[in-house]
């Protein structure tokens, strides 16, 4: 960026995996066009907010952030604030005229104008509003900024073709488009050369991939060929549809050995009546009979989803049908939301909405139920040998060992006693450890490390710290650090 090189961003990401992965794209794009990231504490040039439209009052704070940033503003001349994500997409022009500081606004189509837009604000000293309906680059062939060196996400699909009554996404997000499989895959090997172990790969309806290219059958074949992919350890994918969920794709799963254990799949409600008023495509039998044929295929998976109560309609007899779902599922966590209108969906036009009472008193009873099941369920694993991937953070000192955290193969969130000495485990490095006691949300392994595997990604990230002034020492001469962009030609799952 001529005549700016040393101007500081940080992007502030609100939604689901969708909005974290694009989050990537915007720093990346930063990056190659010669802004630094901003240090922890420091105030940046340019500060993104990449938006949700699907919570209950998005825009409520949205707008209290911008507030926030006005006197900032005024301090800070040559600051810019830009405003793209889901919000941005639907709201477009009226941002400005609520928040005249506002520098860009971008939609979800168009995340690669963001450079250009914000030089061009710069020059013309005016805001710079661009909200392209369609897409016209897929995001995959943008730069890519990662957090982490042993983990990934990649897109194999943007936008969403189903009619869910409560969802506003397909408006903002367009129709399906997918990538071509040959062009995922390249993507997975680039990632695994960087040190990567773990890809998710994600999509709106992540499972209907192939629709567009002709291929029912794209998905478990997908699914089989990141089985093929040298050194990759653990695929995982986010968020499939019920009523996309094939045979073919449970037996890819079981099939494939890098294929993790753990499944993420929206129920919305256990009521068929209500799915029906969703237009889910779907009714309760179906949902079980999916369950049911992963257990059967893979005991030990772990099957999570998302729940909506109080949806308009919802009858005491809808939510106890909900209730014998989780029962039924035994889900190891659930993502359990109240419904709040969301403007612009058919939903927030329907007249029998439920009392917000009645919503809360029905959400506790969920959560009570929910909390108990995955407690049960986690303690089923208490002196189970688990494989964990150590995750970012240092966690907490106790004398000769440290408290680490990771996820098991499964996905579940396990705290485990470390070294704390010069061999010490590194992110990214994988451990085998035996469970000792169950939470409802996370595992905890207390006694000492039946394995301890140094890894590429472990590798990577000592590299990382060292060129950043961090205390790693450790490093392998050959490992580099890691790539901050990736030219290949989006915390809620998405869906």
């Amino acid at each position: 960026m001529t005549g700016h090189p040393q101007r500081t961003y940080d992007v502030r990401t609100y939604g689901c995996q969708m909005n974290v992965h694009d989050s990537e794209r915007i720093s990346g794009l930063l990056d190659a066009a010669g802004y630094a990231r901003a240090a922890d504490g420091a105030e940046p040039d340019v500060v993104v907010f990449n938006t949700c439209a699907v919570r209950e009052n998005a825009d409520n704070k949205l707008y209290g952030n911008l507030g926030h940033l006005l006197p900032v503003k005024k301090s800070r001349p040559g600051m810019q604030i830009a405003v793209g994500g889901c919000l941005a997409q639907k709201d477009q022009g009226t941002i400005v005229d609520r928040a005249p500081w506002v520098d860009v606004v971008f939609g979800t189509h168009n995340i690669g104008s963001l450079p250009v837009l914000l030089e061009r604000a710069r020059h013309n000293d005016e805001a710079q509003v661009e909200i392209h309906e369609a897409l016209e680059v897929f995001p995959s062939s943008l730069p890519t900024r990662r957090d982490s060196t042993y983990a990934a996400w990649v897109s194999i699909s943007v936008g969403c073709n189903n009619t869910c009554t409560f969802c506003i996404v397909p408006s903002l997000r367009g129709k399906e488009r997918n990538r071509r499989a040959r062009d995922v895959l390249a993507e997975v090997r680039a990632l695994v050369e960087q040190g990567v172990l773990e890809v998710t790969l994600l999509g709106q309806n992540v499972n209907s991939y192939g629709s567009d290219l002709g291929d029912r059958a794209a998905f478990g074949k997908l699914l089989r060929a990141c089985g093929e992919v040298e050194g990759l350890e653990r695929v995982r994918f986010t968020s499939p549809h019920p009523k996309d969920f094939t045979d073919d794709v449970i037996d890819a799963m079981a099939a494939t050995p890098n294929v993790m254990p753990q499944l993420h799949m929206p129920l919305q409600s256990g009521s068929s009546e209500v799915l029906k008023r969703m237009q889910r495509s779907y009714r309760q039998e179906r949902f079980l009979d999916i369950v049911g044929k992963v257990r059967a295929a893979m005991p030990d998976a772990a099957i999570t989803t998302d729940i909506i109560v109080g949806f308009p309609g919802e009858t005491e007899d809808d939510f106890s049908q909900t209730l014998h779902v989780v029962r039924e599922a035994q889900f190891a966590s659930a993502y359990t939301f109240q419904y709040s209108i969301r403007p612009g969906t058919p939903a927030a036009t329907m007249s029998d909405q439920v009392p917000r009472e009645v919503v809360q008193e029905r959400y506790e009873r969920l959560v009570d139920m929910q909390e108990q099941v995955s407690w049960d369920s986690n303690r089923d694993l208490v002196g189970r040998r688990v494989e964990v991937l150590v995750a970012e953070g240092e966690g907490r000192k106790d004398g000769a060992t440290h408290r680490r955290s990771g996820r098991a193969r499964d996905n579940r969130l396990v705290h485990f006693a470390a070294p704390a000495d010069a061999t010490r485990v590194r992110p990214g490095d994988v451990v085998e450890t035996v469970v000792t006691y169950a939470a409802p949300h996370h595992l905890i392994a207390d006694g000492e490390l039946l394995a301890h595997r140094r890894t590429r990604a472990g590798d990577v990230w000592a590299a990382r710290e060292s060129s950043c002034g961090g205390a790693a020492a450790d490093v392998d001469a050959a490992t580099g650090p890691v790539p901050v962009s990736l030219g290949m030609p989006l915390v809620r799952p998405a869906g």
